[in-house]
């Protein structure tokens, strides 16, 4: 459970400057931000290059929070629009590599509510998929953008935005097949 106070403490305390408020800031949230960096970046270390960046503008906007909403849900909106700014700036790159990688399963579709996995197991599968695929993805399930949203923050089509997340699912419903039989296979 947050604490408000000690929220409010920390930011009046990043407002000031306080290297050892910003500490706590950074402790306290850095894990569920880098989450959401993860989310949108192709490995670890380029999260962690998108997180420096996310924090750097908490740091530098603290100031504008006027307590009126969720700080969580303030910060975790940097994150998001940091990480898909970073995205952007690699767009050029992302659907070059990937795109021709994928073929359609002929087999019968695997329903997810059938199976069980993991949440690690989902993770991995989430970031094998390409990265356009993924940043569609994220910003549509787990951010609960529109596809309208989606194609003005990417600068793509709404039906590009559309056929993206339909071939994450294609491409995540081939990789959890893929993890059902081993599964099978070891029982």
């Amino acid at each position: 459970m947050i604490d408000m106070d000690e929220i409010k403490e920390i930011i009046d305390g990043c407002i000031r400057g306080e290297k050892r408020a910003q500490d706590r800031l950074y402790k306290k949230f850095s894990s569920l931000l880098f989450g959401i960096c993860l989310r949108y970046t192709k490995n670890k270390m380029e999260a962690q290059d998108v997180l420096q960046d996310v924090f750097v503008k908490i740091y530098n906007n603290i100031h504008t929070y006027h307590h009126d909403g969720s700080f969580e849900g303030w910060m975790r909106r940097i994150a998001v629009n940091t990480s898909i700014t970073n995205y952007r700036r690699n767009l050029k790159h992302a659907y070059q590599d990937d795109v021709d990688e994928v073929v359609r399963s002929k087999d019968e579709p695997v329903y997810a509510e059938d199976l069980e996995y993991t949440a690690e197991e989902m993770m991995n599968c989430i970031q094998k998929l390409p990265m356009g695929y993924k940043t569609v993805f994220n910003l549509y399930v787990v951010e609960g953008f529109m596809h309208k949203e989606i194609s003005d923050m990417l600068g793509i089509d709404v039906n590009t935005s559309k056929s993206q997340l339909s071939r994450a699912k294609t491409y995540l419903q081939k990789e959890l097949q893929s993890i059902s039989k081993i599964k099978s296979n070891v029982r």
